[in-house]
């Protein structure tokens, strides 16, 4: 495996990216950045200064920079890794991480960081965006039906209620709107490599792409 590699793992909401990206960072002791906890932040400070203007929750965002510290997520000093998986955030997202302005920060925060080690980077556009360049490209897909089957497990674990029919329906439409957006649609780079996660365990999927990582030259 090359000594400094990128490694970009896109894909649709509750596909698995966040999870495996996050045990393929340790085992293969790189930085972890988990760009969709960085929209999540700026969707977060828009909820809670009540604004979508772009100016303002940039410059919160300037004088409260979003950090990582293993597995937590902070908007200055503050640690907000579980309020931003709210139903409020999640219901949000997707319009506030569409802005122009917003992507235009969070890409220059992503390859500002991104430019100092070797990294893994979890998202929507991180290959044909945000590192275009990636050692490595993986775009997973899986079934609405399971990935809202994970996020609704996922959410009764953070003692977050839930209701399964919503969530196949909010998934579907999310995925609709990220793929059609005119900034930064979801979609596989030409060089990905497209990896279904439709019934494949999280020990599979990981193994699939350190395999893929270890053959870097």
């Amino acid at each position: 495996m090359k000594k400094n590699i990128q490694i970009a793992i896109d894909g649709p909401a509750s596909s698995g990216k966040s999870t495996v990206a996050k045990i393929i960072a340790n085992d293969l002791a790189i930085i972890y950045l988990d760009t969709g906890a960085m929209y999540r932040s700026a969707t977060l400070v828009s909820i809670e200064e009540q604004t979508k203007n772009s100016i303002e929750i940039i410059d919160y965002l300037k004088d409260n920079p979003i950090s990582f510290e293993k597995t937590s997520v902070f908007i200055g000093n503050r640690d907000v890794t579980e309020v931003i998986r709210d139903n409020e955030v999640t219901s949000n997202v997707s319009e506030i991480s569409a802005i122009p302005e917003i992507r235009k920060f969070m890409v220059s925060e992503q390859r500002r960081i991104a430019g100092s080690s070797s990294i893994i980077m979890d998202g929507r556009d991180i290959a044909t965006v945000v590192l275009p360049n990636a050692d490595l490209k993986i775009f997973l897909i899986a079934d609405v039906e399971e990935r809202a089957q994970r996020r609704y497990k996922e959410n009764i674990k953070r003692g977050i209620e839930s209701d399964l029919g919503y969530l196949i329906e909010e998934i579907a439409t999310r995925d609709k709107y990220d793929s059609t957006r005119e900034v930064s649609p979801l979609k596989p780079a030409e060089d990905s490599i497209i990896f279904d996660t439709t019934g494949k365990s999280i020990e599979e999927v990981v193994a699939f792409i350190e395999n893929k990582a270890k053959e870097l030259k």
